[in-house]
């Protein structure tokens, strides 16, 4: 069972978002979520916006800049615990392309990853893992002492080690 996780409200009880697959498509009152080549094949043909679209490890977040105003969900896969590629992804949306939307983790989301995965700029989370949904349920999220590295998010006790890579 997945069990999608807010950082603004904790866990959401009806998420109308649905990753397409041959077996599952949206229906009546959800949307879909699109792989990046029915996406831009779609969005081209439509003036649709509030679009959602999920990248894998290997897609390339460039091409949706031109749809970026036109994006409410992007989803990004985690296929396995040791595949970072969706950090990446995450910072390069936040930073470089100025993504304001949901920006979504799915896939292998563990407890351990879910403080780095809201610093690069995640906003949700889709959770299968039953421990990390354990501890989200009881309030006890995994915290990281020190930082080296930037956060896309401000931070919360002021400047750390971070501000020397900003400049």
């Amino acid at each position: 069972m997945t069990r999608i996780w807010t950082d603004k409200t904790g866990f959401a009880e009806n998420d109308p978002y649905v990753i397409e697959t041959e077996e599952r498509k949206a229906g009546e009152g959800e949307v879909a979520v699109l792989d990046l080549a029915t996406f831009l094949t779609h969005v081209v043909e439509s003036n649709e916006s509030d679009l959602a679209v999920v990248l894998k490890p290997a897609d390339d977040v460039r091409a949706l800049e031109p749809y970026i105003d036109r994006i409410a969900l992007v989803a990004v896969t985690f296929p396995a615990f040791n595949d970072g590629r969706g950090f990446s992804q995450a910072a390069l949306l936040r930073q470089r392309l100025g993504f304001t939307g949901d920006l979504r983790a799915v896939g292998d989301v563990l407890l351990d990853q879910i403080p780095h995965m809201l610093r690069t700029g995640f906003s949700s989370l889709a959770i299968t893992n039953p421990v990390a949904i354990a501890r989200l349920e009881a309030g006890k999220m995994p915290g990281i002492a020190q930082h080296y590295q930037p956060s896309v998010k401000p931070e919360a006790g002021g400047a750390g080690y971070s501000w020397r890579r900003r400049g």
